[in-house]
């Protein structure tokens, strides 16, 4: 199979599709090319024994970490990406984020480009995914307001964060990717967060960004089609992609091209093909955040919400107290009993349904600082790889004991923990990094490669740094900003 475009994006989750919106808006001819296929509709899609137990929607895959250890990533290969299931949580970084900022255990380096820089493409990022929110405090400034109004929280909620406010922090509403705007296709049910939407209602990156851009007749999409390598010509510019769509071989020529595999499989992708990697950092600063759950138990109250993330606490964003960042508390969606099965595997249904009832689930997430020991590599047989230590976790410690602390006030006798290990990888980025300095950085503050000028790197494998928010927002207003520079 013989194809070519005038530029080729190798992916379609929340960067390659947004990136080929934005060529598609300016009338570029665009290929995608995804490895996966496009999820199916059905009761499946609704069902918690099917989407976590049975892990339906994952892929067979096995990544390895450095001592041999398999492990199972969080990674899905369908059209769409991560974010056919994502928790649609899409707030922007704090304008902090994208200066450096020193902790007590590490350093988060600057950005090549500044929040001002990425402000109006966050704006049309929130009109392209349909963000509900509302200015709150510990936001940064914003040119515009929210396209749609905040989502009201169910009465459960609301009386959590009452007495959440009653201990002198500041709940604020969750900027949310979901179509409940007039006449609307969101029902508001309880499987959203980690559930593919059977009604398209999740502002996921194909039902926003990539069949709007099909439908201008300006981008196409391969589905299974894996890029194995990518060549380069004569001149060192990147000319060719070469694999497979399905058992057939597939090449794609193209001018210029676009790497949004994610943050390790664009890594393993420049790696194989020994490109774009003069500096020796491809794969490096591997960064995934450090996240844990929180499954907090009330057992005098039922919990009967229905959608329950649509609060958060960012009190703790910029200091917790010591004069130091701290980092976010968010609500995610409602926790079923066969969910806390998956972690929990000892305990019988019968002792966590009644768990389930009673139980509020919250994410705790702080940064995790760039360190280049964490990486993303190919072993002798070319299998994904990771060297992977928790970096920056003290701040998650003293977050985690502050998220303790007030909900234990809030009235929740029991706190249980799960916190992330190498296989739940959410929220990876940092292995392709941007910046000034060839010598250390991949690509340039356009997110083009240092080496070759007819490649760009559009997912979040550029961030130099990962902050402490939902990376989603970020990754498409950047692919829009990219979209713009690309030399027509």
């Amino acid at each position: 199979m013989q194809l070519t475009a005038d530029v080729v994006v190798i992916g379609s989750g929340m960067g390659g599709a947004t990136f080929a919106y934005g060529l598609a808006q300016r009338g570029i001819d665009v290929l995608v090319l995804e490895r996966g296929r496009r999820l199916p509709k059905e009761a499946e899609n609704t069902s918690p024994e099917a989407v976590f137990v049975q892990r339906r929607y994952k892929p067979d895959d096995t990544w390895y970490a450095v001592d041999g250890t398999p492990f199972a990533p969080g990674v899905h290969y369908v059209v769409g990406g991560n974010t056919k299931v994502y928790g649609s949580s899409l707030p922007r970084l704090r304008e902090r984020d994208f200066a450096e900022t020193a902790y007590p255990s590490g350093v988060s380096p600057a950005w090549p480009f500044s929040y001002a820089d990425l402000e109006p493409f966050y704006v049309r990022a929130e009109h392209l995914y349909n963000v509900h929110g509302s200015p709150a405090d510990f936001e940064p400034w914003r040119s515009e307001p929210y396209p749609y109004p905040a989502l009201a929280h169910e009465p459960y909620v609301a009386e959590t964060l009452r007495r959440l406010a009653e201990q002198g922090v500041h709940p604020t509403t969750t900027a949310m990717g979901v179509d409940l705007r007039p006449g609307g296709r969101c029902i508001r049910c309880g499987t959203c967060d980690g559930f593919p939407c059977r009604w398209d209602a999740k502002s996921d990156a194909e039902i926003c960004a990539l069949d709007p851009a099909v439908a201008t007749g300006s981008v196409r999409v391969v589905e299974g089609a894996y890029v194995d390598r990518l060549e380069t010509d004569s001149s060192g510019r990147i000319s060719r992609a070469i694999g497979h769509a399905d058992s057939e071989p597939l090449e794609v020529t193209g001018r210029v091209f676009g790497l949004a595999a994610g943050a390790a499989n664009t890594a393993a992708l420049l790696v194989r093909s020994g490109v774009a990697n003069s500096s020796g950092l491809v794969g490096t600063r591997y960064m995934v955040h450090n996240n844990s759950h929180i499954a907090a138990i009330d057992p005098r109250r039922t919990n009967d919400v229905v959608f329950q993330k649509t609060a958060c606490v960012n009190d703790f964003y910029d200091d917790m107290g010591d004069g130091y960042p701290g980092g976010t508390l968010q609500l995610i969606g409602k926790v079923q009993a066969s969910m806390m099965k998956t972690h929990a595997r000892r305990a019988p249904l019968s002792v966590l349904k009644p768990m389930a009832a009673r139980s509020m689930e919250w994410l705790v997430m702080t940064e995790d600082t760039p360190d280049p020991a964490n990486r993303i590599t190919l072993d002798s047989q070319g299998r994904i790889t990771v060297s992977w230590t928790r970096t920056n976790y003290d701040r998650h410690e003293l977050l985690l004991a502050k998220a303790r602390e007030l909900l234990k006030g809030a009235g929740y006798v029991a706190i249980f923990e799960q916190r992330f290990d190498i296989s739940m990888n959410s929220h990876m980025c940092g292995t392709a990094v941007a910046g000034e300095d060839p010598r250390a950085s991949v690509v340039d503050a356009e997110c083009r490669s240092h080496d070759h000028d007819n490649l760009y790197v559009v997912d979040s494998s550029f961030f130099p740094s990962s902050g402490a928010q939902n990376p989603a927002l970020t990754i498409a207003a950047n692919a829009l900003r990219v979209a713009d520079l690309v030399p027509a």
